[in-house]
């Protein structure tokens, strides 16, 4: 599965990763100020959101406990 980490580099952004690279997840991490701005990320994600972001294929989970959530209702864990 394709997967897209927006990361701040912060520990959720690590366990995230982890968790995918377990999975065997093919991951792109995107880095703040490396490939993306704060404003950016806000304008994409809202203001409100929280670091990580991921999106699994074309689809936007959310957060690191939304995409938990997402992938025990898939049956990836």
């Amino acid at each position: 599965m394709q997967t897209v980490v927006y990361s701040n580099g912060n520990q959720e952004s690590q366990r995230a990763i982890s968790l995918l690279e377990a999975l065997n997840a093919q991951i792109l991490v995107y880095k703040l100020n490396g490939h993306f701005t704060q404003r950016g990320f806000e304008s994409e994600f809202g203001s409100d959101a929280e670091y990580p972001q991921i999106n699994i294929g074309y689809e936007h989970i959310g957060g690191l406990k939304e995409t938990l959530k997402f992938m025990k209702e898939k049956g990836l864990l």
